[in-house]
């Protein structure tokens, strides 16, 4: 997948859905989740995006 390529607002909310479950985890806490989620919405590529979830385990998808 290209990391430069702009996201979308579908793409922007499977990325909170991520963060939900990783909060319902307990992997984050609800003032990490809400960093994060301010950090989704200001995206503009998919790299951005990867940044947000890198230290997510990838079974959260």
């Amino acid at each position: 997948m290209q990391r430069d390529v702009r996201v979308s607002d579908t793409e922007r909310q499977a990325v909170v859905r991520r963060l939900e479950r990783a909060v319902r985890d307990g992997r984050l806490t609800v003032t990490e989740f809400d960093e994060r989620v301010q950090l989704v919405f200001a995206a503009r590529t998919r790299s951005d995006l990867d940044v947000v979830t890198e230290d997510l385990p990838p079974d959260l998808w």
